[in-house]
């Protein structure tokens, strides 16, 4: 029952998305659908994979690094969830895409390890547009001063910025923060920094992802969307 749930619920936000894209008079293409798994169990993961997704994201390293090891090496792992220096370690050579980056001594520690490993790491830089305590990112303010200090560590590349926008019952309410993002992006990009890249905004989640897809989104992180309400345990 589970399974076909997320047959279904794939199909739903991929007709959504060519929704939203077609509104926005963009390409499908340029939208990347993350199924966010956290806490999910591997063998739903791999029915998502089953019916074509190959990007998927997670909250916490420990499961991600557990997840890479069994799931097939052709899937793009993004770290999504906040990142404490000590655990950057593990996740070195595992993710296609940090998207949590915000501050200066947690670049500096991905770019130490990314040293040692002899490669380079992709990142976004996490900026709290709609300014809320609860959440984690740089300030609106300081994104700029963030980019350009993070920029100069040679074994970090940076290609955009995420945010995650406040809990709203109508997902007009976050186009705003949304547009605040990309607009943003459209200013450091202007600044013209060595080492940084605007190619990708991750931002819009299972309850406002149209809406960020029309304001310029580039990644979407879905997961009760396709894995449903519930919580399973992770096996």
């Amino acid at each position: 029952m589970v399974i076909k749930m997320i047959k279904e619920n794939l199909a739903i936000v991929e007709q959504n998305i060519a929704e939203a894209c077609k509104a926005a008079n963009r390409k499908c293409s340029d939208v990347t659908l993350i199924a966010v798994s956290k806490t999910k169990p591997v063998e739903l993961l791999q029915e998502a994979y089953d019916y074509g997704c190959r990007d998927f994201g997670e909250n916490k390293v420990q499961e991600l690094v557990e997840k890479y090891e069994c799931m097939p090496k052709d899937i793009k792992w993004h770290m999504i969830g906040h990142l404490q220096r000590n655990k950057v370690k593990y996740l070195i050579g595992k993710t296609y895409l940090i998207h949590s980056v915000d501050s200066v001594r947690l670049a500096e520690e991905i770019h130490k390890e990314a040293l040692k490993q002899n490669c380079t790491v992709s990142i976004l830089v996490e900026v709290n547009v709609a300014g809320e305590e609860t959440k984690y990112g740089t300030t609106n303010e300081d994104a700029i001063q963030l980019v350009a200090e993070i920029s100069k560590f040679s074994n970090i590349s940076i290609q955009g910025l995420m945010t995650i926008a406040p809990y709203v019952e109508n997902a007009e309410e976050n186009r705003q923060y949304f547009g605040k993002l990309k607009q943003l992006s459209v200013d450091i990009m202007n600044k013209n920094i060595d080492n940084v890249n605007m190619n990708f905004l991750s931002m819009g989640m299972t309850g406002d992802y149209q809406v960020a897809i029309q304001e310029g989104a580039s990644f979407v992180r879905v997961g009760t969307g396709i894995f449903g309400e519930r919580q399973y345990k992770c096996s």
